[in-house]
């Protein structure tokens, strides 16, 4: 027998033959637990030359099972132990640090000097000023959406939660999202899962999500239901509606609750079957071109009384924004706002190569969709919203530099509210009850302690957004621009972000002259009446 066999075996053989060599002597009671032992622990080496999906254990049994134990706590190692304060697994230690500290009131000033290496390339900041301004109230931080077509605008706050559906998250993370948005006056959008009874306790302002599957305003086969959803949508917490065209986590693709994850909570609010997986397609039943994704938007602005209408998507072809552009041209119907999703938002799973490598990434998609709007003269009637990965005052200030009138964030208040970026959210065992149906899980999630951190992550973050406006020499957050935002492109390079960026003048794709090829082979290859392209 070879060296290498009875080093593989030895343990599970140490194991056999003491738990026979000491049957005999089972009177000995200190023996006993030894036995015992040992005695399992030779069942578990049987078991494992026995099975066949491991090779590992069957090649090394009893000792191949600590391969499997260590894979299974790796992630909790890593991050406890080995991850380093900047490393983005998707969010730094440190960027987790700033949320926790604010959500809990407490300071989150850094002392001794910063930690980034501020000559490394892609290192950005913003310039500040001689004379900086007095810092403004974070009260009056807000933005009014709803265009002229709109009878009842929204006074929004330039930071809200971003889409997260029930079912996704708990009962009792809506509670203290939709508490602590009630505390702050700022928007929580539903997700597409619909109003559930838990957003409604606190009376927080809500977006109404509405995805391809028309949860909580659906017939029994799945399409739009306008009776139910105006019964909805005009109720006075739905403050606007927001069709989800696709998300940055997976765009293109549809979403999938899995029915063990469906309660009868869930299916009472979605309007769905229990015992079956709750799809949303891939794509919307009520349009099928953008000239007919216009009249959709008209017909539930009128349904909602007036409410601001809006959509959101990560942008994929260039030219399929395009074409829905030239249809609001066409019909003259006009959406109130567009959220911008990034590819880098991601609290829903999705496939590794749709997180990877399908989708835009926020700031390309958000600077592409607000110069296509000032190329047509439509920027001043529609207001833009920014999502993905925002958790910090800077992160809001570099989005509206280019273009957003406000910014959402997902996963920054479920940080607030006690994630600890297990990603395990998709198994239904969150570990602090943000991100499952588990009643006995969720039970740890203390509702009116993790609002108190909603309204406190918010209110933190505005005041240092404010303190940065004014270190800028500005009042208001729509004074910043391109020029007060600076980019390291090299060791001895940086450059303002409106040196870095093409940004089209108003009107600019109507008359013609575009400054650059790529904004023009776009627009000529975009179509009103199909989100086919053009040959061009």
């Amino acid at each position: 027998m070879s060296l290498s066999l009875l080093s593989r075996y030895a343990f599970f053989a140490v194991c056999v033959m003491f738990t026979l060599a000491s049957l005999p002597f089972l009177e000995y009671d200190w023996l006993w637990p030894i036995s015992i032992v040992t005695g399992l622990l030779s069942l578990l080496g049987i078991f494992d030359l026995l099975q066949s999906p491991h090779a590992v254990r069957r090649n090394y049994p009893i000792l191949g099972n600590i391969r499997y134990l260590v894979e299974g706590i790796r992630p909790e190692i890593r991050q406890y132990l080995l991850e380093s304060d900047s490393d983005a697994l998707p969010f730094s230690r440190a960027q987790r640090s700033l949320v926790y500290s604010r959500a809990k009131n407490e300071s989150a000033d850094k002392p001794f000097g910063t930690l980034i290496d501020v000559y490394q390339s892609g290192f950005e900041f913003i310039g500040h000023s001689m004379r900086p301004a007095p810092v403004s109230d974070p009260s009056g931080f807000r933005v009014i959406v709803g265009g002229p077509q709109c009878t009842k605008p929204y006074s929004a706050s330039v930071f809200n939660i971003s889409a997260m559906s029930f079912g996704s998250l708990s009962a009792n993370a809506i509670r203290a999202l939709n508490q602590g948005a009630k505390l702050g006056n700022f928007a929580h959008d539903t997700g597409e899962g619909s109003i559930s009874p838990y957003h409604r306790e606190n009376g927080g302002d809500l977006t109404w999500e509405l995805g391809s599957g028309y949860f909580g305003c659906r017939t029994a086969d799945g399409r739009f239901d306008p009776e139910r959803f105006a019964t909805q949508a005009q109720d006075p917490q739905v403050r606007m509606i927001e069709i989800k065209m696709s998300q940055g986590a997976k765009p293109g693709h549809g979403g999938i609750l899995p029915k063990h994850k469906v309660t009868q909570e869930i299916a009472d609010t979605r309007g769905v079957p229990m015992g079956q997986d709750c799809v949303s397609p891939s794509r919307h039943s009520a349009f099928s071109t953008p000239i007919e994704m216009m009249h959709f938007i008209k017909q539930l602005r009128e349904l909602s009384g007036g409410k601001p209408v809006g959509f959101k998507f990560c942008l994929g072809h260039p030219w399929e924004f395009m074409g829905i552009a030239k249809a609001m041209l066409e019909t003259g119907i006009l959406p109130d706002f567009i959220v911008v999703d990034g590819k880098e938002g991601g609290t829903g799973a999705a496939p590794v190569e749709f997180t990877d490598h399908i989708g835009v990434p926020m700031r390309e998609g958000l600077l592409f969709v607000h110069n296509t709007l000032v190329g047509l003269n439509l920027r001043d009637k529609i207001k833009l919203g920014a999502s993905g990965k925002i958790v910090s005052a800077f992160d809001i200030a570099s989005v509206l530099a280019i273009g957003a009138d406000w910014a959402n964030s997902a996963r920054g208040f479920m940080f607030a509210i006690g994630c600890i970026q297990s990603q395990s959210c998709h198994t239904n065992k969150c570990p602090t009850g943000v991100a499952t149906q588990d009643t006995l899980r969720q039970r740890a999630l203390v509702v009116p302690d993790k609002a108190q951190r909603v309204f406190n992550f918010h209110r933190s973050t505005l005041k240092a957004l404010a303190e940065m406006l004014a270190a800028a020499g500005l009042e208001h957050p729509s004074q910043l621009s391109a020029k007060h935002l600076v980019r390291r492109m090299s060791a001895t390079e940086i450059k303002l972000f409106s040196q870095l960026h093409v940004f089209l003048k108003p009107g600019e794709l109507l008359g013609g002259e575009v400054n650059g090829e790529f904004y023009s082979r776009m627009w000529q290859m975009a179509r009103a009446d199909s989100f086919e392209a053009n040959a061009v």
